[in-house]
């Protein structure tokens, strides 16, 4: 979940316990004390908009939006939603989950669509890159 949009100066009052936690992550992790707040307020937001995702470290080391309670990428449960042409318990079904879960990816989607495409589309060139791999070793044992 990364920003396309301008950053726009703001100033916030926060408890000394919050700004204590925010730089001990800042710290201990690779984004600045800046990056940190805003992906964290980012993804609070969302969270609060859609409680049923939660955000996980995917591909190529991208934050990416997951069905909770699964393994389920965003992503991943629309492409299977298209697959079953639109039906939603159909989809629910071959997954495994819910309908509610499953409407909570399209929830989600139907906001924030251009980022779950982005995500869908790192994720096929991971694949292709691991499946080239593999073709790869498969020769080179032969």
């Amino acid at each position: 979940m990364r920003s396309r949009h301008a950053s726009v100066q703001r100033s916030f009052r926060l408890s000394s316990r919050t700004i204590d936690l925010l730089d001990a992550a800042a710290a201990t992790g690779e984004e600045s004390r800046n990056a940190l707040a805003d992906r964290l307020l980012g993804e609070a937001l969302r969270l609060e908009r859609h409680p049923l995702i939660r955000f996980h470290l995917g591909a190529a080391g991208r934050r990416q939006p997951l069905v909770v309670g699964t393994r389920l990428y965003v992503h991943q449960v629309m492409s299977t939603v298209r697959a079953s042409h639109g039906d939603v318990a159909e989809a629910a079904e071959y997954l495994g989950i819910s309908p509610g879960l499953v409407r909570a990816a399209v929830d989600y989607y139907a906001e924030f669509s251009d980022e779950v495409d982005e995500d869908a589309s790192v994720a096929e060139r991971e694949e292709r890159a691991e499946r080239d791999r593999w073709e790869r070793q498969q020769r080179a044992l032969a």
